[in-house]
């Protein structure tokens, strides 16, 4: 385990200290679960910027190719 430490604005710190006491959970165990989410999130997050960026690389050359599939049909 890391140590971190952490500073919350007083709004964020009221607001994590209201959803322990419901789910009865240490704010360790929540803050780790949330980080887990979040960087879950966010790897996802990437991994969507990236397929648009591949998908639109494709889509680029499948234009291509199929602009010299139409021009050779053309010359048939």
């Amino acid at each position: 385990m890391k140590n971190i430490s952490l500073k919350l604005s007083e709004e964020v710190y009221q607001e994590t200290q209201r959803v322990l006491d419901w789910l009865d959970q240490s704010r360790n165990s929540y803050i780790n679960e949330a980080l887990a989410f979040y960087n879950a999130y966010q790897k996802r997050k990437r991994m969507e910027q990236q397929l648009a960026q591949e998908s639109q690389l494709v889509r680029e050359d499948s234009m291509t190719v199929l602009h010299e599939f139409e021009s050779l049909e053309d010359e048939l």
